[in-house]
């Protein structure tokens, strides 16, 4: 059947009109905000998230869950938040607003919880560091991962440092020569002590909701920068030592602790502490050559060999999706990092949990933890 001109004429324009469309549909698409909800309100670093999210113009909240009306009240009025954000129900809420990730702040122990639920609807979730509370609840977080297809990530202040990766990458270019001994710093004056919010140190101080103390609370930093260092290697022993320096503070739980993981050619030393008299996250590391000491988040000072000094430098600046947490989790939601084997992912935090286990266990025995040598992942 012939086709006139002017019909011909009229079919070109609805299909270009057609693929502009597409276009503009994709673009969209590609280029939309972030949805985010907020599940709990009880961990304290939430304010940290809150007061973040006007500098983050491609990120919009779009939901905050919490049974505790206090608390709701409490953010409300402090950050001016609208009513209609907040939920009674992680699920509610879910179903209500669908946002393209939850972040989770609740007590560490209703993180699998609040995982699972996420992960039913096919969203994925970033929670506070740790992980968890315990290996097998590791196991079953990756399990809930990988059935339901979704993202888990965990988030460390100490991950958006310039100069960790900055140390990272002098051992990892063989500047430093093997790796022989690390040697990490975390903690402050103790919980109570710089005043975090009572919901926030009612948990903290509950072995049942936060896995311990000094040991969960700070621990984890180094332990998640020892084994993102060695690609998600766990070591052959696991040995802790905790202390109890303020009973009268902090009765239940450790206020110190020192870990010792022992690998086959190097050893790290984590010291976690609620009773640092001043707040300190850094990290030295030690190669057969040379050693790279980290200074707050963005300096490093390194002496290489046949250098007769040390010095010290600025960090070059992180990638712009690993400045912040933010930042972070849009460019694994949007495909441009692939979130396997760094700080924030779940196979190395699988590992990280693996380790705190047996750093409970040992200081629970006076007795060094040996670990199977099957890579956990």
């Amino acid at each position: 059947m012939a086709i006139s001109k002017s019909t011909l004429s009229t079919l070109i324009v609805i299909a270009a009109t057609f693929l502009a469309s597409c276009r503009t549909i994709a673009a969209e698409g590609q280029s939309h905000n972030l949805r985010v909800a907020i599940v709990g309100l009880e961990h304290g670093h939430v304010e940290g998230f809150l007061g973040a999210l006007p500098s983050h113009h491609d990120v919009d909240l779009v939901g905050i869950a919490d049974a505790d009306s206090s608390l709701i009240a409490k953010y409300q009025q402090k950050y001016h938040l609208d009513q209609t954000l907040f939920y009674k129900s992680e699920a509610n809420m879910i179903e209500r607003v669908r946002p393209d990730a939850v972040l989770v702040y609740t007590s560490i122990s209703e993180h699998r919880n609040a995982i699972g639920i996420a992960a039913q609807y096919g969203v994925s979730s970033m929670v506070e560091k740790p992980l968890t509370i315990s290996y097998p609840d590791a196991l079953a977080i990756r399990e809930i991962a990988n059935l339901h297809h979704v993202h888990v990530l965990v988030n460390y202040e100490t991950t958006w440092y310039a100069s960790n990766r900055a140390a990272y990458d002098e051992l990892s270019h063989g500047q430093l020569g093997d790796l022989r001994r690390v040697l990490i710093n975390d903690g402050h004056q103790g919980p109570k002590e710089i005043g975090v919010p009572p919901e926030f140190l009612n948990f903290l101080t509950d072995p049942e909701q936060n896995g311990a103390g000094a040991l969960y609370d700070f621990g984890c930093y180094g332990v998640d920068l020892m084994t993102w260092m060695l690609h998600g290697e766990a070591p052959l022993t696991v040995t802790a030592v905790t202390n109890h320096d303020k009973p009268n503070l902090y009765s239940r739980v450790d206020d110190d602790a020192t870990i010792v993981l022992q690998y086959p050619h190097a050893q790290a030393v984590i010291q976690a502490s609620w009773n640092w008299p001043f707040g300190r996250k850094d990290m030295e590391v030690y190669g057969a050559t040379g050693y790279a000491i980290t200074i707050g988040a963005d300096k490093l000072r390194v002496r290489r060999q046949g250098e007769s000094e040390d010095h010290t430098a600025d960090a070059p600046s992180l990638n712009s999706n690993e400045r912040d947490s933010l930042s972070y989790l849009a460019g694994v939601l949007r495909g441009d990092i692939q979130d396997k084997g760094d700080q924030s992912s779940l196979d190395t935090n699988v590992t990280v949990m693996q380790i705190l286990d047996a750093a409970r266990e040992s200081a629970r025995t006076g007795q060094a933890v040996r670990l199977p040598r099957s890579n956990p992942h």
